[in-house]
């Protein structure tokens, strides 16, 4: 495949293609649900699935482009992931783009960059650390956790965080150079030069992708959505959620396990569309991903 022809696919991972027993959303009838493929076990116990179909297609995925995981994950969580079986895709993107992954191993030069652009832009770590603690209490905050000395978050009982207290510490964040995401139990804190679109345009130059597709569904997919030729958002999360949209980014309606079945099934078929040949300038027909 030429190089103009290659599509980079940059996929957010937790509630865009992979879920959790409580996110999994089936409506249906038992009888009519989905077979389900396990591809997360933590601590001995399974954690995370898509449906068979999705990992069915995902494997097409993986072997007709660059298939990229993109995540907020650390590099320790995203590697109880098997969405491939065996095979690791040649890169990944780990801790919302602190750690671009290269068949597995992080790139030091990368992070080392990332480092120097985090500390020359936002307040340090340790501040945002400070006001967790200063601000909170054991009432609704489960846990206090770092990812990667790169940023913040917490496990709270949403029905128990105080109204006003997410809005009083996005507004004080924001003024230190850091982002505010809400995800779930879990509130982010992510400084503003730390984006999964840096990295994946890092990995897109040294493809040399002429395209690239993208899903997510939180606000810190926004940036990795708004830096895609094409994107897709499910019908959950916090996009959806606060009904964000741009002009190449389609809301779908699908929620749940199947609206990561849906995103593997549009990735296949706009990839196709970019690579298939072109007879007298129209594209030939090849049929619809299966």
């Amino acid at each position: 495949m030429t190089a103009d022809r290659t599509v980079l696919v940059a996929s957010d991972l937790d509630r865009t293609l992979i879920y959790s027993t409580a996110a999994l959303a089936l409506g249906m009838p038992d009888p009519q649900a989905p077979r389900l493929l396990c591809v997360e076990v933590h601590e001995s116990k399974p954690l995370s699935y898509l449906t068979e179909q999705a990992a069915a297609q995902l494997r097409e995925l993986a072997a007709e482009t660059v298939f990229v995981p993109t995540t907020t994950r650390t590099r320790k969580q995203y590697q109880r992931i098997r969405l491939l079986g065996d095979t690791t895709p040649a890169y990944a993107i780990c801790a919302n783009g602190g750690h671009i992954l290269v068949d597995g191993v992080s790139d030091p030069d990368w992070h080392a960059g990332v480092l120097r652009r985090v500390a020359d832009a936002c307040a340090p770590l340790a501040e945002i650390r400070a006001y967790f603690t200063a601000t909170t209490d054991l009432s609704w905050v489960r846990k206090h956790r770092v990812a990667e000395d790169l940023f913040a978050y917490l496990v709270v009982e949403r029905e128990r965080m105080p109204q006003d207290w997410l809005e009083r510490f996005t507004e004080w964040a924001g003024e230190r150079g850091w982002t505010v995401s809400l995800q779930g139990r879990k509130v982010y804190a992510v400084p503003k030069p730390l984006t999964k679109s840096a990295a994946v345009r890092e990995v897109a130059r040294r493809t040399g992708a002429g395209l690239t597709l993208a899903a997510g569904d939180s606000l810190l997919d926004a940036d990795l959505l708004l830096a895609a030729d094409r994107g897709w958002r499910p019908g959950h999360g916090e996009l959806a959620d606060t009904a964000w949209t741009a002009p190449h980014v389609e809301a779908l309606a699908e929620r749940g396990v199947a609206a990561g079945e849906e995103i593997v099934r549009r990735f296949r078929a706009a990839a196709r569309e970019h690579t298939v040949p072109r007879i007298n300038g129209a594209p030939a027909a090849l049929p619809d991903p299966a």
